[in-house]
């Protein structure tokens, strides 16, 4: 509880792989997105495929995988933003983090860096 009495979201320790404690500093957001990935590890066989975001947070993301991703080996996401820039142009969320933890359908990503891009803009409706 907060100084005011006030229920607070971070009371409980929160589970994440496995049923291991939560020891995020960094709060993550529900967010259920397309997400397309690409191992960028210069030894590794190519390695993409796609799934669907889990949660996000500044330090990193939680995503479904096709199949199971290498520990420790950079990756480049690209996830469809669900907002958009003046309310007309779509945007793509681009990252490139470390695979810090991995299972059969998916992996958790610890962001080094980000950007946004435009997808373009949406063509407005005729006589509008």
């Amino acid at each position: 509880m907060d100084l005011q009495g006030n229920q607070t979201l971070d009371q409980e320790p929160r589970t994440d792989f496995g049923g291991t404690e939560d020891r995020r500093e960094n709060s993550r957001f529900p967010l259920r997105e397309e997400v397309k990935y690409k191992m960028l590890h210069p030894r590794s066989r190519p390695m993409s495929g796609a799934g669907k975001t889990l949660n996000i947070g500044s330090g990193g993301i939680l995503f479904t995988t096709e199949q199971q991703l290498p520990v420790g080996f950079t990756v480049e996401l690209s996830v469809d933003w669900p907002a958009m820039l003046d309310g007309t142009c779509a945007l793509k969320f681009v990252a490139v983090g470390q695979v810090i933890r991995s299972e059969q359908q998916r992996a958790a990503v610890r962001i080094d860096k980000y950007q946004f891009k435009t997808r373009g803009v949406l063509a407005r409706a005729a006589g509008g």
